[in-house]
């Protein structure tokens, strides 16, 4: 099953690491590396060119791992599972996977 945990628009919380319990959306998910909004900012260092005629150094954001944020479930951490329900329809077998939250103490919710 190659479906990710954590996918673009989730919102999630940093574990561990510098920003250590900020949190903030996912704008994009690459070989288990996320890069989450507003986290794990570094500055970089532009020659002029045209679209940038000043140069200068910026600041944006950088790839974390995933193993380092864990996604927020209506504001509370939660664990992702995974449910594979398959249906016969028309004779063809379709399969469907659905990410479930699993927050301590509570059954696993649809997300």
């Amino acid at each position: 099953m190659a479906t990710n945990k954590i996918q673009k628009g989730d919102t999630v919380k940093v574990i561990a690491g510098k920003d250590k319990g900020k949190s903030g959306k996912v704008i994009a998910v690459a070989d288990n590396k996320v890069l989450v909004e507003g986290i794990n900012e570094v500055t970089k260092h532009s020659k002029a060119s045209a679209a940038n005629p000043k140069g200068g150094i910026i600041k944006k954001e950088a790839f974390l791992d995933v193993s380092n944020v864990m996604y927020l479930h209506k504001g509370e951490p939660a664990r992702i599972q995974f449910e594979v329900s398959t249906t016969n329809k028309d004779g063809k077998e379709k399969r469907t996977v659905t990410r479930l939250a699993k927050v301590a103490g509570k059954p696993a919710e649809k997300i």
